[in-house]
């Protein structure tokens, strides 16, 4: 990393926790003694934020003195990895917490390592009498690679949990939203790309997948690292063109980021990786352990949701005094190495250790027999048992065949609907007289296409739109798919207010002028305000626009700047705003993506705004209140603000 990429994560941090010279930071992770963090963050901030340190033994040897140092200088931000906040509920008597008060703390972030929905739970319970609110809790995304911040939820909201179906979820990665009567399993959401970052999940073929599909997160941005210093083999895989492999698996709801595991088996422990090849190969070195027959993986610990690091270590010894003092030996070769000990070591007989025909170790398999008290245990190899163990192998492969090749079939379909429809409305539309004929063609058209392609479309609210009264339709702008759904959903001929740059097409100016669409100049000030006076008296004389105030589209989540157009033809027409927000077309079809996928979408339709006068505060009051409406209703995060690049 460079002092530019730190620096670049810290701006970003700072403003997305909103922070200001009214914050004090107290912290005992050794990433800010060690990092050099201290001046990046205290000098690059809009406004200096005082930054409380303590000692990482202190914490660990007495949990509650986080605590009270929290209380005793009114902190406001402090950070933890998910074991510290498990390590306060299970550490810190009631006796040592009398009269604390946590009042001050509001954003306590949560990261590092694997977030349980469990510990949020109890911690916020048990710390809500000392005057911890739920909206604190504030879990988070985020690596070295990316200069340790990735992903922030937006400020006060509390933490998501998402409750999905076990089985889908394990054989083919889809995250189902299950009831409460179904077996579940619950991600922690860590929020969204911090601003001028992006994040995308991608298959195994590196294809990008839609909401709800668990796949590998990449990302990329300004704070992103360049590589890794003097390995130019280990830089090369870590790209994926511009985009960096996290080696986290992950899947996404309306841009919000759900971790769900390592790509490899890395290990997450106290916010510190821990990789098995190194630790197994040390081991391995020991006299007694049979090299290669050693397993490192992570197992839950449900009593305190977090990891265990389990080593299993093959043996032909038997004897209780040679199995002790080869336990102990495999004690400080790992604290050696990790700087912590193991929470089990098991030493079992040769052929214990599960590995693959090549001789891999199978991690996960080993695992799962570990969790059911079945490793170590002599067990006779069965042709049925060889049968189980290729079809485990062959199933995950199957699935991400089926799953790839049913996105493709399913692309190739929408296209083809797509080819056959498009020239025949286009036709039909440019003999078409009148405007609203077209408007009808159109839309049943749009219709038609929604329902050939399975996407489920839902409309609330379609009773805000008044039959004769003129308004400013004014519509989050998240994929080419919105003018289809909106000409699918409204009940009557709106006028489209398009980028003037559409009109140098012969195709799309053709169809286009038929359905009566206007154009504006985006880039020049004084023709996009004739434009805007001309679209104000068109409203004035009954007919109803449509404006996607953002002006474009990205293929990042959020809700863009706006541009003024639409509010002031409204304020001088004196007509209301309507905001209309579309949910569900952005994962459809993204920007830079020519891969449809399966989604359903939804259309919110709120009620009139109406302008509070004829001049600019008007206008800008009208613009406020349309923004709060979209984003209550779309989903994504509040970019105006934000710089980023169209």
């Amino acid at each position: 990393l460079t002092h530019k990429n730190l620096l670049a994560n810290i701006r970003v941090m700072g403003k997305a926790l909103h922070a200001d010279s009214t914050d004090i930071f107290v912290s005992w992770l050794p990433m800010y003694h060690d990092m050099g963090l201290i001046g990046a963050w205290l000098g690059t901030l809009y406004h200096a934020v005082p930054l409380v340190l303590m000692s990482p033994l202190t914490f660990l040897a007495r949990p509650s003195k986080w605590l009270w140092a929290i209380h005793r200088h009114r902190a406001t931000l402090s950070a933890g990895p998910n074991f510290a906040y498990e390590l306060c509920l299970r550490k810190i008597d009631d006796a040592e917490i009398e009269g604390l008060d946590l009042g001050s703390w509001r954003m306590a972030a949560n990261g590092a390592e694997p977030v349980s929905a469990e510990t949020v739970r109890a911690f916020t319970e048990r710390f809500a009498p000392h005057g911890f609110r739920s909206e604190a809790m504030y879990p988070v995304y985020g690596l070295a690679e990316c200069s340790v911040g990735l992903a922030f939820p937006p400020i006060g909201r509390g933490p998501v949990v998402d409750r999905i179906q076990r089985e889908p979820f394990t054989s083919e990665g889809r995250a189902i939203p299950a009831t409460k009567d179904e077996a579940h399993a619950l991600f922690v959401g860590c929020g969204y790309s911090l601003p001028e970052h992006e994040v995308r999940i991608v298959d195994a073929t590196g294809s990008e997948i839609g909401d709800r599909q668990e796949g590998r997160l990449q990302f990329r941005g300004p704070s992103a690292t360049s590589g890794y210093y003097r390995n130019k083999e280990a830089t090369r895989r870590l790209f994926d063109g511009e985009w960096l492999d996290s080696g986290d698996l992950a899947y996404t709801v309306d841009g919000e980021v759900y971790l769900t595991g390592r790509v490899k088996d890395v290990i997450i422990r106290a916010g510190r990786n821990i990789y098995p090849q190194e630790v197994e190969e040390a081991i391995g070195n020991i006299g007694g352990i049979r090299r290669g027959c050693v397993a490192v993986f992570p197992a839950p610990d449900p009593a305190s949701g977090s990891e265990r690091v389990i080593v299993v270590a093959e043996t032909r010894e038997n004897e209780s005094q040679v199995l002790d003092n080869l336990r102990a030996r495999i004690i400080n070769v790992t604290v050696d190495l990790v700087g912590m000990p193991p929470d089990d070591v098991l030493l079992a007989p040769p052929y214990s250790v599960l590995k693959t025909s090549s001789g891999k170790l199978r991690r996960a398999a080993s695992r799962e027999l570990y969790m059911q008290g079945k490793l170590g245990k002599p067990v006779r190899a069965t042709w049925r048992q060889f049968a189980r163990f290729a079809w485990a192998g062959m199933r995950p492969q199957l699935h991400r065949t089926h799953r790839l090749v049913a996105d493709l079939l399913y692309a190739g379909y929408a296209w083809t609907l797509f080819a056959l429809i498009a020239p025949v409305v286009w036709t039909l539309v440019a003999l078409t007289p009148r405007r609203s004929w077209c408007w009808s063609l159109v839309g049943g058209a749009s219709r038609l296409a929604l329902r050939l392609t399975a996407a489920p479309l839902r409309v609330d609210g379609l009773q805000n739109l008044a039959p004769d009264e003129p308004c400013v339709l004014v519509v989050n702008h998240a994929s080419y798919l919105d003018g289809v759904v909106l000409t699918a959903v409204l009940p009557r001929p709106f006028t489209f207010v398009a980028k003037r740059e559409l009109d140098k097409y012969f195709v799309s100016r053709i169809f286009l002028r038929r359905l009566g669409v206007q154009y504006v100049e985006r880039f020049d000030k004084q023709r996009g305000a004739d434009d805007a006076r001309r679209t104000a008296r068109i409203v004035r004389d009954g007919d109803s626009l449509i404006y996607f105030p953002e002006g474009t589209f990205l293929r990042m989540p959020g809700l863009l700047p706006f541009r003024m157009g639409a509010f002031i033809a409204a304020t001088e027409a004196g007509v209301p705003v309507v905001p209309l927000t579309i949910r569900g077309t952005r994962a459809k079809l993204r920007a830079d993506q020519w891969l449809p996928r399966r989604g359903a979408i939804s259309v919110t339709i709120n009620r009139p705004i109406h302008p509070g006068g004829k001049d600019w505060n008007a206008a800008v009051a009208l613009r406020d209140a349309a923004r709060a409406e979209m984003l209550r209703h779309c989903g994504e995060p509040d970019l105006a603000g934000v710089t980023v690049t169209l």
